[in-house]
């Protein structure tokens, strides 16, 4: 597996670099986010680490510059905590926020778990489909009657739940710990920020939903008639 790690600082980047070379990854690195937009052109990464703070393109431009052209998983780092910032992250298309200073075995784990779901080096044929939207599961693709949806991997990991699981409700915490896998309490509106996001993505008329339904109160749901 290549992961991308880009960061200004050159110390930061080292150590990640030969913690995840010691995992077995190949790793490449850049400091700005011209180069990381480059780099995944280039060198078409299986993941992407990107700090939010950086000279001549941020991390949060150059998130959303990378999800003009791939749905690659994407980690941001940043030095702020205000949950606005994580919300802003999502909504360039992120998959994942940790706030520095972080521990490397958190970077891991949310490396390997973002890795599993986004099936990385899988193909074939498996579906799930529900009306007139159907998930290729092994190539981890999304369609709206046939026309391919550019979903990240997180709001793949959502559909794709919420469709195993048909006309059943579950609140924001459910859906946090079961496809985020940690405790991420503070940014409760992520679930929102994806729901919405998946509308726009899925929904003919997003405003008014046939699918991908909200009970009001309670939670999310995946309507089947």
């Amino acid at each position: 597996m290549k992961i991308l790690v880009v960061d200004d600082e050159a110390l930061l980047v080292k150590g990640i670099r030969l913690n995840l070379q010691n995992e077995g990854y190949e790793v490449i690195t850049g400091s700005d986010g011209l180069e990381a937009v480059r780099l995944v052109q280039e060198q078409s990464p299986n993941l992407v680490v990107l700090d939010v703070m950086m000279p001549n393109m941020d991390g949060m431009t150059a998130c959303s510059k990378i999800r003009e052209f791939s749905n690659i998983p994407i980690i941001l780092l940043t030095a702020k905590t205000d949950d606005m910032d994580k919300l802003m992250g999502f909504e360039h298309g992120a998959d994942d926020y940790l706030t520095k200073p972080f521990n490397i075995l958190e970077l891991k784990a949310r490396i390997r778990a973002l890795l599993r779901r986004s099936g990385a080096g899988s193909g074939g044929g498996n579906t799930l489909t529900i009306g007139e939207i159907s998930l290729d599961l092994n190539a981890r693709n999304a369609y709206r009657s046939g026309v391919l949806a550019d979903l990240t991997a997180k709001e793949f990991d959502v559909i794709e739940f919420l469709m195993r699981n048909p006309n059943r409700v579950y609140s924001r915490e459910a859906l946090l710990d079961t496809i985020w896998a940690y405790e991420y309490r503070s940014d409760i509106r992520t679930v929102d920020v994806h729901i919405r996001r998946l509308r726009e993505k899925l929904e003919i008329n997003p405003a008014e939903p046939k699918y991908i339904m909200t009970k009001w109160g309670v939670g999310y749901y995946f309507r089947k008639t």
